[in-house]
């Protein structure tokens, strides 16, 4: 290779004596920490920015709270952004709730907190402080299925079943609240629990049975 193609020409100038290969290594040595940097991936800032929400989550005074969930006294220690979805599922190990868009759009995740149907997504746990929470789990008497859950089953009011725990939550209100009279009426005060595969005409003939059996609900 003559010398005016040399590939010393485009290295940086010479400094402290170092020999062109020297001066060559330490280029390509740093050339390539520099592209290393530039092709970070998105995963990786994605988790260090993790790290540092969770460093800032652990200044957070934890806040005490009681809640009588399915007629059992809890004493619970709680960030105060914990919702009460997470509580019931991470702490509690309640998992019959579901988690599914997190954003109070599906009803998966219907609770009763004081007989009334909330989003537990959309709430803090420690504005349930006090307060007398029913999940899934409590709502049959022991073995003995709830009326709503034994017409779910009669009536197929269920396919994966990911929704339906919410679902059967949500049907016990709308009776409890006096929006059963019609099947009209049962679609748009169910309207808030979707369910992707399409089993709502099973769940208005559940909902029918046990409004019109006379259940206690």
């Amino acid at each position: 290779m003559s010398k005016d193609h040399s590939p010393d020409q485009f290295l940086p100038e010479n400094e402290g004596g170092q020999s062109h290969s020297d001066a060559r290594r330490t280029f390509l040595k740093q050339s390539s920490i520099l592209t290393a940097l530039a092709l970070t991936p998105t995963a990786a800032i994605k988790a260090a920015e993790l790290k540092f929400e969770e460093k800032v989550a652990a200044v957070f005074e934890k806040v005490n709270i009681t809640l009588d969930i399915n007629g059992k006294k809890q004493k619970l220690a709680v960030e105060p952004r914990t919702t009460l979805l997470d509580l019931l599922r991470e702490q509690l190990n309640l998992t019959g709730t579901k988690k599914g868009c997190d954003y109070g759009q599906c009803g998966a995740c219907t609770v009763h907190v004081d007989g009334q149907r909330v989003l537990s997504c959309l709430t803090l746990a420690a504005m349930a402080d006090g307060k007398d929470i029913t999940t899934i789990e409590g709502l049959a008497n022991g073995d003995k299925l709830h009326p709503m859950q034994e017409a779910f089953i009669k009536h197929d009011g269920f396919q994966c079943g990911y929704c339906t725990p919410g679902q059967i939550m949500s049907a016990v209100a709308c009776i409890r609240e006096g929006h059963a009279d019609s099947d009209e009426e049962i679609r748009e005060y169910m309207s808030g629990n979707l369910c992707r595969c399409g089993a709502y005409p099973n769940i208005v003939n559940a909902i029918k049975e046990v409004k019109n059996g006379g259940h206690k609900v």
